[in-house]
């Protein structure tokens, strides 16, 4: 039985944001365990250990809440009236703005978009300082509808690659999508900064830091200090070294091995940094590391102390897990060739990001390239490390029990502290949208529902263990929108699964896109069944699968129950998950041909059946109003197997697959630009855009 959690702790756990229930159902109510709301609030800085603690922290909070003048950071949407928070300040306070620009404000009024600092001083002599975030009220929209390419970029290798796909790479499909393809969009995965060391987790939603990219998606020979390298006999060896890398993965069946890729990369990157920077470079970089600042010291710091002491900063010397402390400073000295290493590794991918960008615009791409930002970070990696005032120490970010499932879900990444952010006016969330919009047409924002609660789950305990934690909601979206709107770029939140009521609403009010996925699409108000195209909401991102998915030539085929059942993950007999899917699979085919969308589909007469019926499922997401349409480049060549699988670690090669045809034989770049089973898919979606 559930120990109650009593008024006290009810009442402190909501000034703190800390839910003691939730509904994962409308008619259905759990409440929380009172150890993890109590761990959850110990987290956050708060004792409620034991009745007397949690008496004292309350009477605190209320004091603090009672006698307090301003949050810590207020938002002021440009087309709306000044906050809450400054409207209900006592009269006659005064106000001094100090804006973003410089200038020094009295007034509210026409103030540009920015975070300034508010100061209020009250007629009683009360004074308090806030962040104030003016926001534009609503984030730029894409111009008409496009279609775009949805691709793992490390699977997406060609003739040049180094064992797995890279920035080169994605410059070229973007080139020529955009050109002979009419595509608006590339659509890849996080591209942020693995964790070292081997084997590197694969998995691009657990990076050490989402503030800067990987260098293992360099394209080696388009680093220009590359051609005046002083031993160019062993960089030609390490290129030989790469080639026979790539065909194990091309010609022998051999997975993606990210380890050996880097090992060769980063002896070839230490012969590159060898090189002399011209001045142009020079300047180049020295901007680059001004406008950085300590945020890429302490990424470049962390990296080298790794090398050093492993990659898990919790196991380092205990005068080495303080960034700010003197062992920390005298390390940094002692490592700075290698810290100066890594710096320019961030310089020089942020440089072939940005170029990508620049290739996808002036192949006439409307949008370019749509990043992916991951949830979180690993709890050993380099933004953990730097910035722990920030995070919830003893805690990891999940999903709470579900129907899809019953045990819920640990993703391992610590969270953020609300407060912390508040306090700081949401800073290294700030620069991490920065950051990301220089060389991105549009952000996908991974479990876009965390803006609003994140699940924390103590670490240690189950999933079922955690609680929900509230996040400021209105200082998240605003400062995304501010971001977003200073780049120009479009934000799509993947939203997919259990999310709380008013959640999409409020996103799409302020112009955030929804995902939506075809399988996924029902009438589950009314009958369950498949919802008709103009059903669909116009405001996504529509896909037919994602890298999370089965490939929709394997789900109409029924293959994905195959898979599973071979990997023992089927919770039942595998003739009930068979006969469901078949079911479900037949709805969808059935309203295909009900609209006449199998008919006259591209390929000539030898177009097989389940071609003909990717290429119908296509035609359906052109008739919904979705403003942007995305095909997942596997489709394209009749791929069978999901680049993840969630629920499986060891039993699925998951993260480590080249795209393949029908027949499991990868594909090449080259060979995708020329394949007729994609020019007929994609001639679909010129004809029917």
């Amino acid at each position: 039985m559930t120990e109650p959690l009593g008024e006290d702790l009810t009442r402190l756990a909501a000034l703190h944001g800390v839910a003691v229930s939730f509904r994962p159902s409308p008619d259905r109510t759990v409440t929380a365990s009172v150890a993890a709301v109590t761990r959850a609030l110990a987290a956050l800085g708060v004792d409620a250990g034991t009745p007397e603690a949690t008496r004292a922290a309350l009477a605190a909070r209320e004091r603090e809440l009672a006698g307090r003048l301003l949050p810590p950071t207020v938002v002021r949407w440009s087309d709306g009236d000044g906050p809450d928070a400054l409207a209900d300040l006592p009269e006659g306070t005064r106000l001094l703005i100090e804006t973003e620009q410089g200038e020094t404000r009295a007034s509210l009024a026409q103030l540009p978009p920015g975070v300034h600092t508010v100061t209020a001083t009250a007629p009683d002599g009360r004074t308090a300082r806030a962040h104030l975030v003016v926001a534009p009220p609503r984030l730029p929209t894409p111009a008409g509808r496009s279609y775009g390419l949805l691709v793992q970029l490390y699977s997406l290798l060609s003739g040049r690659s180094w064992g797995m796909g890279d920035l080169g790479d994605l410059a070229e499909l973007a080139g020529w999508a955009g050109r002979a393809l009419g595509a608006g969009f590339v659509q890849v995965n996080p591209l942020h900064a693995a964790v070292p060391g081997a084997p590197t987790d694969p998995s691009p939603y657990r990076p050490s830091s989402r503030r800067f990219p990987d260098p293992v998606h360099l394209r080696i020979e388009d680093v220009p200090e590359f051609a005046y390298v002083t031993d160019p006999e062993r960089l030609r060896e390490l290129r030989e070294r790469a080639a026979r890398l790539r065909e194990t993965v091309l010609g022998k069946g051999a997975l993606i091995d990210r380890d050996a890729v880097w090992e060769l990369k980063r002896e070839a990157l230490e012969l590159i940094a060898a090189v002399p920077l011209g001045p142009g470079r020079r300047a180049a970089y020295c901007d680059f590391l001004a406008r950085e600042g300590q945020s890429l010291e302490d990424h470049a710091t962390w990296c080298a102390l790794a090398e050093v002491h492993g990659s898990d900063w919790h196991r380092w010397p205990q005068g080495l897990r303080d960034p700010r402390s003197a062992d920390t400073a005298r390390a940094r000295l002692e490592l700075m060739d290698r810290v100066d290493l890594h710096s320019r590794l961030a310089w020089l991918t942020d440089t072939q990001l940005t170029a990508a960008q620049r290739t996808a615009r002036e192949a006439g791409m409307p949008l370019g390239i749509v990043h992916d930002l991951a949830v979180g970070v690993h709890p050993g990696g380099a933004d953990a490390w730097a910035q722990q005032d920030h995070l919830a120490a003893g805690m990891s970010v999940g999903a709470p029990p579900d129907a899809f499932n019953a045990r819920g879900q640990d993703w391992g990444l610590p969270p953020w502290r609300p407060d912390r952010l508040a306090e700081s006016g949401y800073a290294p969330y700030r620069r991490l949208l920065r950051a990301l919009f220089r060389y991105a047409g549009a952000l996908r924002i991974d479990h876009v529902m965390g803006l609003f609660r994140l699940w924390w789950v103590p670490q240690g305990e189950p999933p079922t263990e955690g609680t929900y934690v509230r996040y400021d909601a209105e200082a998240m979206l605003a400062l995304l929108v501010l971001e977003a709107s200073r780049a120009g770029a479009v934000v799509i939140g993947e939203d997919l699964g259990t999310v709380e009521p008013g959640v999409r609403e409020a996103l799409r009010e302020r112009g955030v896109l929804g995902t939506s996925v075809l399988w996924f699409e029902r009438d589950w108000d009314g009958d369950g069944r498949p919802l008709a195209p103009d059903a669909w909401r116009a405001d996504c991102l529509a896909t037919a699968t994602t890298h999370d998915l089965p490939s929709t030539a394997a789900r109409l085929t029924g293959e994905h129950v195959e898979l599973r059942d071979r990997l023992e993950l089927l919770n039942r007999p595998v003739e009930e998950e068979r006969a469901e899917a078949a079911a479900d699979t037949g709805e969808w085919l059935d309203l295909l041909s009900r609209l006449d969308l199998l008919q006259g589909t591209g390929g000539g007469a030898d177009t097989s059946s389940e071609e003909a019926e990717i290429q119908a499922v296509h035609r359906f997401l052109l008739r919904t109003p979705a403003r942007m349409i995305g095909v997942w480049l596997p489709d394209a060549v009749g791929d069978r197997r999901p680049q993840n699988l969630p629920g499986t670690w060891d039993q699925y090669p998951n993260w480590r697959l080249p795209i393949a045809d029908a027949e499991g034989r990868p594909v090449t770049l080259e060979e995708l630009a020329a394949s007729p089973r994609l020019h007929a898919l994609m001639e679909v979606l010129r004809e029917e855009g």
